[in-house]
């Protein structure tokens, strides 16, 4: 019988990682299925152009596994059942399960409410494509001079506002910060920040809390009305509780808490890569939920399962968070270099250089996902059946 793997989500962890696997392993002795509720792969980083009403294009996830050998099930991941090794989910034919050996956990993440008030009733988010298209309706239909307000100062809400008010001119666009605008860059890096805020024309509110989110508006801690009749949420993410169900041991996030090579500590079979995984970086401190961190931790997942299931030594894939990357509209960007205590280094870099690295990294992304496995190789691993060192084999 097969080795069965089973990759939930499709996502840049999920889709990279299904990739990696089946250029590495031989068919004869694995079957690799990836599990996804919708039939596109989603370029996250680039949600908040969808927003703005930019046309990006759309890549068909069984375009992207054509040829492969990677098995698609387009349905939603509903449950998990580790002693069975089992999942649960729904598509298009009802609810079904899918049984597995070994399970890659990447489900990602979604806006973390945090209790706030009416965000679920109110609020649009940029961390879906469906979320994205609706804000972008929503958009659409404001008159001149209609009233948009981004809650969270991250990297999402700061690419979220600017581009906004870069590509739709006609609206007011304000951002809502808890503390200072910037604070964890670097001097230079954040006086570059401002001045783009000022030259785009976004107000900035600092040291403010959002406690509700009402139609038309949105009532800070102090109880001070901000005119928004568009709430764009973008105050942290959030994982889906079907680890922390399933009776994993997850953090207090409801990550996946993982060892050094990914698995989780408290089921051997299962594997997280991800916004879903608790990672420890290099430093000593969780991995952010980032693009970055999802290459690191799927590169990290995947070397530990080929090597475990093949008896070959198990690879340390370094877990080291270099900088963030922040797109200030399509002709601007920072990049922040940061220390091995996640400080900002004092060098970074901005303008037009920045962005045109920025728009390499999403094409390079892009280019990764389209080949998943860079052509399959002619020779591809074998499992070892007695899981020992000395059995692996290299199949032809």
């Amino acid at each position: 019988m097969k080795h069965r793997i089973v990759v939930l989500g499709a996502g840049y962890a999920g889709a990279f990682a299904a990739g990696n696997l089946a250029r590495r392993l031989s068919p004869a002795d694995t079957e690799i299925t990836v599990v996804n509720a919708s039939p596109d792969f989603v370029e996250r980083m680039r949600l908040h152009q969808v927003a703005a009403g930019q046309d990006i294009a759309r890549r068909k996830l069984a375009d992207v596994f054509a040829g492969t050998g990677i098995r698609l099930r387009l349905a939603r991941v509903t449950g998990l059942d580790p002693e069975r090794r089992t999942v649960a989910v729904t598509g298009e034919d009802g609810p079904g399960e899918l049984s597995y050996d070994t399970l890659l956990y990447a489900l990602g993440s979604s806006a973390a409410h945090h209790g706030v008030p009416g965000v679920a009733e109110y609020a649009f988010d940029v961390t879906g494509l469906g979320s994205a298209l609706r804000l972008r309706e929503r958009l659409d239909d404001l008159a001149e001079g209609g009233s948009v307000l981004v809650v969270g100062e991250g990297l999402t809400g700061i690419e979220t506002a600017t581009e906004l008010a870069e590509s739709r001119p006609g609206l007011s666009v304000a951002l809502a910060a808890r503390g200072e605008l910037g604070t964890w860059l670097s001097p230079k890096a954040r006086r570059h920040l401002r001045e783009a805020f000022d030259r785009l024309g976004v107000t900035v509110y600092e040291h403010t809390a959002v406690a509700a989110v009402e139609p038309g508006r949105a009532i800070t801690a102090d109880g001070t009305v901000l005119p928004a009749e568009v709430t764009v949420w973008s105050a942290g993410f959030a994982v889906r509780p079907i680890a922390a169900a399933a009776g994993l041991e997850v953090a207090a996030t409801g990550q996946i808490v993982v060892d050094r090579t990914m698995r989780s500590v408290s089921h051997p079979d299962v594997y997280a890569a991800g916004d879903c995984a608790y990672a420890i970086g290099e430093n000593g401190r969780p991995l952010p939920m980032s693009c970055a961190s999802a290459g690191l931790t799927n590169m990290q997942a995947t070397g530990a399962i080929i090597a475990r299931l093949t008896g070959d030594e198990v690879p340390a894939t370094g877990l080291k968070y270099f900088g963030n990357h922040i797109s200030l509209g399509r002709r601007d960007a920072i990049f922040q270099m940061v220390d091995a205590g996640a400080r900002s280094k004092t060098w970074h870099l901005g303008g037009r250089k920045a962005a045109r690295l920025k728009s390499g990294i999403l094409r390079s992304a892009g280019w990764g996902i389209a080949h998943p496995t860079f052509g399959l190789p002619k020779r591809r691993r074998r499992l070892d059946p007695a899981s020992g060192r000395a059995g692996v084999r290299i199949a032809a």
